[in-house]
């Protein structure tokens, strides 16, 4: 089988990689003999001599990542396996490199290169000369000491001055420097210091939320060397190759979160994959996921499965085998960690896997890309990847010890921050499935909603809820009026913005409270509001939630004593569902300008409150920080 490097090096040959490039994320996306991915370092390079702007006329929907990267020596070893980890989820890279030892300058200066390009990411990688620079020649743990907390004083500065989303990194600390200090505890002493210092750096995300961390201890004890003495001495390169290539991939994890393309379903196999043993060969006796040696791997992965669905991964099950037997074992087999009530789907049959993962997003009103598939079987994998290729496919092997590693390498469900709705996911869907039993047992779809007893509350949103507002923007597509979302940094200025104001909606049913559901981003000016954006969760669509949300927003404009509201629509790729909202509620076209995602261009409304919309009848409304 050709592998996914020798199908890039096929293309460049050919003078084909630009115009292809919307193959490579599936090249790359192929297993190489004996299941693992390509080596992204080595397509990075292949994919280092394409122009962006080339790959763009032939693809203009290509996502662009801009990532400025600077740091304390010399850096530009990373862009090979950043550029590389990118292209394995679809991501083009814009690089930006700052000089060598400039990352001072170039991140607090305005007027610097890495600020004028505007870079989404700003990565600053960081060594353990950040700190002995600043310690004499000779030295001890008390100068080291000095030094990390000057060292913590210049990254509050950069946090709160670089551009972008900043990147910073955790510090290793070199043997070549504790082994300097011949007596036990003064090494002892240089390493509480050490890790102090990067406990201090990783506690700075609380104060800054557009600062990531990257704690790089979890890379150290997974990998080699962590630089190479010969580059380190002579080329100022103080991070090694493999440990740059496990920070590339960290961080293009993040950038994939950044731009709300966060998988939210797991969906499992079950034979070889939860548990030891085939059941329909074997019986629920000849199955194992305790009490054996292979058995308590298997365990140990269900846990792992576990704690993922308790930070609100949705899990599900595809497997070829009997409902009736499946359903028996997560109830009363001894073994399993997981049980029936973590999944909210179990499609157990013997239809092809394509259909029954199409079948679950269908259950869940997900989308084919939200999905994550992980299955022991190469058969299987292939046979989703063919049929259904917007599914990220995890290969697990034959050794269920390493089960937990290939399920999260690739940190599918990575997020930049988790709320308390992401947690109460699970019950959610329970939720939905329930309500949608109560839809099938009502005589219409009107008593369907008056049965409900749905409550919608619009106000300003609380102090801690600008990472969930972010969260919405940046995952909502279906329902996202104008396209893009905010991170959590911008959310938070805009409530500090005197021009700007951010309304949420959160909605409750006879079921559970959904949480905030809806944000609607405001722009004020005398006499008049602009709508820029309005976005909706999907799981609360087709109950009248979008009509009465924009009811309640221009009611409240009108008690403000405005005379107009305005609204842009910009069509994207995803969100046509919600084109006709504006003119539903009452608004005028005004004009239509050139832009929009799709090429179908922007348009624009304008609303004049004279008529206002009704409210649904069978919703319930409150409003939290009433305008009067």
């Amino acid at each position: 089988m050709t592998s996914g490097l020798d199908r890039l090096r096929d293309l460049r040959k050919r003078g084909l990689l630009a115009k292809a490039y919307d193959q490579v994320a599936a090249a790359l996306a192929q297993e190489e003999p004996g299941g693992v991915w390509a080596d992204t370092a080595a397509a990075g390079r292949l994919l280092g001599s394409l122009d962006p702007g080339a790959v763009l006329a032939h693809h203009p929907a290509t996502p662009v990542v801009t990532i400025a990267v600077t740091g304390q020596s010399t850096v530009g070893q990373v862009l090979d396996p950043l550029r590389g980890e990118l292209a394995r989820h679809g991501l083009l890279l814009r690089a930006v490199l700052g000089e060598h030892g400039t990352y001072l300058r170039d991140l607090t200066d305005t007027g610097s290169e890495l600020h004028t390009a505007s870079p989404d990411l700003t990565l600053c990688l960081l060594d353990a000369e950040t700190v002995f620079e600043q310690v004499p020649g000779v030295w001890r743990p008390e100068d080291v000491e000095s030094a990390a907390a000057d060292a913590l004083e210049r990254c509050v500065t950069l946090a709160a001055h670089a551009p972008g989303t900043l990147v910073l990194n955790t510090l290793p600390l070199p043997l070549a420097y504790s082994r300097r200090l011949i007596d036990h505890r003064s090494r002892a002493r240089l390493g509480a210091v050490w890790r102090e210092f990067n406990a201090a750096l990783l506690r700075l995300t609380e104060r800054f939320p557009a600062l990531v961390v990257i704690d790089l201890d979890p890379l150290t004890g997974e990998g080699g060397p962590v630089t190479d003495p010969c580059l380190a001495r002579y080329a100022k390169v103080r991070l090694g190759a493999e440990l740059l290539a496990g920070y590339a991939r960290e961080v293009a994890h993040l950038a994939r979160a950044l731009r709300g393309a966060v998988r939210k379903c797991l969906v499992l196999d079950l034979d070889q994959t939860l548990w030891d043993g085939i059941l329909a060969e074997d019986g629920p006796d000849g199955i194992a996921a305790a009490g054996t040696l292979r058995g308590e791997a298997f365990g140990a992965f269900q846990t792992c499965v576990k704690q993922l669905g308790s930070q609100g991964v949705l899990l599900a099950v595809s497997s070829k085998n009997d409902a009736a037997e499946v359903a028996r074992v997560l109830a009363d087999h001894p073994d399993p960690v997981l049980r029936e009530r973590d999944f909210v789907a179990v499609n157990a049959n013997w239809e092809p896997k394509d259909g029954n993962l199409a079948d679950i997003a269908r259950q869940l009103d997900l989308s084919a890309d939200a999905l994550v598939f992980a299955d022991d079987s190469p058969a299987e994998r292939e046979q989703v990847r063919h049929g259904l290729p917007a599914v990220a496919v995890v290969p697990l092997g034959e050794e269920p010890a390493t089960h937990v590693g290939r399920l999260l390498a690739d940190g599918w469900f990575d997020t930049v921050g988790l709320t308390d709705e992401d947690r109460a996911r699970t019950g959610e869907y329970r939720a939905r499935r329930e309500r949608r039993e109560l839809h099938a047992g009502a005589g219409s779809h009107e008593e369907f909603l008056r049965a409900l007893d749905l409550r919608l509350d619009v106000g300003p949103p609380r102090p801690h809820e600008a990472a969930r507002i972010s969260q919405l923007t940046l995952r909502t597509h279906q329902f996202n009026l104008a396209g893009g979302g905010l991170t959590e940094a911008a959310v938070t200025a805009l409530a500090a913005d005197a021009g700007r104001e951010v309304l949420v909606a959160r909605t409750a049913d006879r079921f559970g409270d959904n949480g905030l559901v809806g944000a609607a981003l405001i722009s004020r000016s005398p006499g008049e509001w602009r709508l820029d954006n309005l976005w909706l969760s999907c799981r609360v669509l087709g109950r009248g939630v979008e009509r009465a949300f924009v009811a309640v927003l221009l009611n409240r404009a009108r008690r403000l004593g405005l005379q107009a509201v305005g609204a842009r629509y910009v069509p994207t790729a995803r969100n046509h569902r919600a084109g006709d909202l504006y003119p539903s509620c009452g608004f005028v076209a005004r004009r239509s300008s050139g832009s929009g995602e799709s090429g179908d261009g922007a348009a624009e409304y304008r609303h004049d409150l004279t008529v206002l919309p009704e409210t649904p009848g069978h919703i319930r409304v409150t409003e939290s920080g009433k305008a009067s």
